[in-house]
């Protein structure tokens, strides 16, 4: 059993945690220190591989009082998961102050995860103003779903396109081929009958 001092100061976090978020999300809620997070990834919990998601987090003071982007320095790493000690984050989206739903100025991110499985979000805030609470990290799993990729258009033609553009250029070039050995003849044929003309003229 609790110590009575901890007892309570878990029942007070629950009573304030309580009134402000619904009892749905209560599992995505993390206790730091004096302050508590409720995290949160758009669409739904359901991020998708390849689709831009939006991860949020509500930061909440003791007392319930909404502690803003504005107050903190805080950072994003997307880890995957399995995770290992020494293991670098794959991604560090931005963080920005964003409104989300009833929370106004709180720490999100946008993410594109690359593929699908597993991934650990981390979140770490540090006070702008020394002493105004004590810097934490908060942690939240995803698991990322199949999504459909964006597929860019390749300039690059086909085999078949580009054996059907050579087909034609050789076909162009040979009729310019034959074209040439008919009209060649007659110019020089010309040529010469106007030469010979010529001659017998002047004689």
């Amino acid at each position: 059993m609790l110590p009575l001092p901890k007892l309570t100061k878990n029942l007070s976090w629950i009573i304030i945690l309580a009134s402000i978020i619904s009892p749905a999300a209560a599992h995505n809620i993390q206790v730091k220190g004096d302050i508590a997070g409720l995290w949160h990834i758009e669409p739904n919990h359901s991020p998708k591989a390849g689709e831009t998601a939006r991860a949020w987090v509500a930061l909440t003071r003791k007392g319930g009082k909404i502690l803003p982007l504005n107050e903190a320095n805080c950072n994003m790493a997307v880890f995957s998961k399995p995770r290992k000690p020494n293991d670098k984050p794959i991604l560090q989206p931005t963080v920005q102050a964003i409104n989300a739903e009833k929370y106004q100025g709180i720490p999100g991110a946008n993410i594109i995860f690359p593929s699908v499985g597993l991934y650990q979000l981390e979140l770490s805030c540090t006070p702008k103003t020394e002493g105004d609470f004590r810097p934490f990290t908060m942690s939240y799993d995803a698991t990322v779903a199949t999504g459909q990729k964006a597929v860019t258009p390749s300039p690059q033609i086909s085999p078949q396109q580009a054996q059907k553009v050579s087909g034609a250029s050789t076909s162009t070039k040979a009729e310019r081929t034959n074209v040439l050995s008919v009209a060649l003849p007659v110019v020089i044929g010309l040529g010469v009958v106007g030469t010979a003309a010529w001659f017998i003229k002047k004689r």
